[in-house]
């Protein structure tokens, strides 16, 4: 079964690959690698939430946010390689999360992607990962996500 196959059994749809919103790319292949920039919480170049975790969203909020960065970055990914099905392994995940003062839950908030991204590849998306929290991420965006994928 192809990525886009397990995409649709979870109910789900690649959206188009977000535009960057100032100067930079939004992948730099280098060898097998593709290093994605910080992908948002967006839908037809309007990000779907704002806000922090801990004043105001909630953790399923976040994990919400998380999904639909993750999706943004696949979308990224096939725009560059053509198919999800040349990913080889989703190498490392850096999750940035609008915190409040005194949130500790951006691990769980990340999960969001990470769990997308094993439902999806399988072994291949277990990664390598970092969840920070942020006093403020641009836009207001309660969540911003980069990766590094191998692809054949």
């Amino acid at each position: 079964m192809s990525c886009e196959e397990k995409l649709k059994e979870l109910g789900l749809s690649l959206p188009e690959a977000p535009k960057p919103v100032a100067n930079y790319v939004p992948v730099v292949r280098v060898g097998d690698l593709l290093f994605l920039s910080g992908v948002l919480p967006s839908r037809d170049g309007q990000l779907v939430m704002t806000g922090k975790l801990g004043a105001g969203l909630s953790i399923e909020q976040g994990r919400q946010a998380a999904q639909l960065a993750v999706l943004n970055a696949l979308a990224i990914i096939k725009a560059e390689v053509g198919s999800l099905d040349h990913v080889q392994r989703i190498v490392k995940m850096i999750g940035h999360i609008a915190s409040a003062e005194g949130f500790g839950d951006q691990p769980q908030v990340l999960d969001g992607a990470s769990d997308l991204l094993v439902s999806v590849f399988g072994e291949k998306g277990r990664h390598a990962r970092v969840a920070v929290g942020a006093a403020e991420l641009p836009r207001h965006t309660p969540v911003e996500i980069e990766l590094i994928v191998q692809v054949s």
